[in-house]
């Protein structure tokens, strides 16, 4: 019996987090995960739609596929099965919307009949939180999946389209998933989402109380997705400062720190409130990684703009400055205005914060050089051959060790140890 697959998750760790969750689907319907994509009977390719380049990875990454194994299905699923003006052009055998891929075994059957089977729904029906639990890992840090879509309509993204509106799993689910990580002997868990900010607004709950709960459960380590500035009110904030398990990491969607950019792209937000936000968790943290996306090259965004967006980056304490290139979406406001920007200008733009980044990440790891700090331990290293471990602001330690350390704790003085 052909029963092998193989999933490729392109993208956000939500997306990460959903292929295991069909791998999983898949093993207790009775089939075999392969080692490789060669050795598949079905390859299932979980989409990002992020940005156009996204949507041509995945559509290389079949093409190439298909060459070397023209006779195995193909099962696309995720954004761009989600997104795409015509499914029926994808080159799949069957096409699985984001909702539809969690259930994915009741759908393989659709492969054997030679038809291209689409199976998506509109997303916004979808009006409730599809809840599984992960129990199959494969990980030290355990991600867990706390909420899905979101309500925002930045005038760049496609990705509300993809997901829907915001579904929330229930603070019950998600307590009993970080006690049963807890209890299986695992020290931190990361919590994810499309809009984590926006967890619990139908439950006339917030985040903070979710954060409140989980404080109360016996994991040693929790950390956070992405988050918005205005999703750090200063009670959240203080109460974090304190707390002996939240990780000082924060991942900001910052986008821009330009005004007039800001108001484009329908973010709800300023410039001012942006930096008055780091700046607290500077002033509340001791040593935090504050990370952040910007985008380049956004329509209408002149040379000043930009300037005035890195001149504000220069002079904020960041660890590190995730930047991309706007990319048109088709279906988006942003996609039909005026004045786009040229490619190479914002590969330009991309290029000196990439290099503004390098130099903010080092003065962090410099700040941090002969601190200790408490790192976890995951598995080897291939580059290194060294154990690879992580403290709690996010500075990945190698450590040589004949004894095993995987998922274990240690207090280190990261002046004796390569870090990055």
């Amino acid at each position: 019996m052909k029963n092998k697959f193989f999933v490729k998750s392109l993208g956000c760790k939500t997306n990460h987090i959903e292929g295991q969750l069909i791998a999983q689907e898949l093993i207790k319907a009775g089939y075999t995960p392969a080692n490789s994509p060669e050795d598949c009977d079905y390859f299932i390719v979980n989409t990002c739609s992020v940005t156009s380049h996204a949507d041509n990875q995945a559509i290389y990454i079949i093409k190439q596929f298909r060459l070397k194994k023209p006779d195995s299905k193909v099962i696309l699923t995720g954004c761009l099965a989600q997104t795409a003006a015509n499914p029926n052009d994808l080159d799949a055998d069957i096409v699985l919307g984001n909702d539809e891929k969690l259930d994915i075994a009741k759908f393989l059957k659709h492969s054997n009949n030679g038809i291209q089977s689409i199976f998506a729904d509109d997303i916004f029906n979808v009006k409730k939180f599809h809840h599984k639990t992960l129990e199959l890992l494969g990980t030290t840090r355990p991600s867990i999946k706390i909420q899905e879509g979101c309500s925002n309509r930045c005038s760049y993204c496609i990705i509300p389209y993809a997901r829907g509106n915001p579904r929330s799993d229930s603070m019950d689910n998600i307590i009993k998933q970080i006690n049963m990580y807890a209890d299986k002997g695992y020290k931190e868990v990361v919590l994810v989402g499309i809009h984590i900010g926006e967890w619990g607004r139908e439950l006339n709950k917030t985040l903070f109380d979710l954060l409140q709960e989980v404080e109360k459960t016996s994991i040693l380590r929790y950390r956070l997705g992405s988050l918005y500035v205005t999703e750090l009110p200063d009670e959240m904030l203080k109460f974090l400062s304190v707390s002996e398990k939240f990780c000082p990491h924060f991942h900001l969607s910052l986008q821009s720190l330009c005004n007039k950019t800001l108001k484009n792209m329908n973010r709800f937000y300023t410039k001012e409130y942006a930096i008055n936000v780091i700046n607290k968790i500077n002033e509340k943290f001791l040593s935090p990684f504050i990370g952040c996306d910007i985008i380049t090259g956004f329509p209408n965004e002149t040379e000043e703009d930009f300037i005035e967006t890195y001149e504000a980056l220069k002079t904020l304490k960041l660890s590190y400055i995730h930047s991309f290139p706007y990319s048109k979406r088709k279906g988006t406001p942003a996609c039909n205005m005026p004045n786009q920007v040229y490619e190479h200008i914002k590969k330009q733009r991309t290029k000196q914060l990439i290099l503004l980044s390098e130099g903010l990440h080092k003065e962090f790891l410099n700040a941090n050089r002969n601190c200790t700090h408490e790192v976890l331990f995951q598995k080897k290293d291939k580059r290194t051959g060294k154990y690879l471990g992580i403290t709690r602001n996010y500075i990945k330690v190698y450590k040589n060790s004949e004894a095993d350390l995987w998922n274990t704790i240690e207090m280190l003085n990261l002046s004796e140890y390569e870090i990055c």
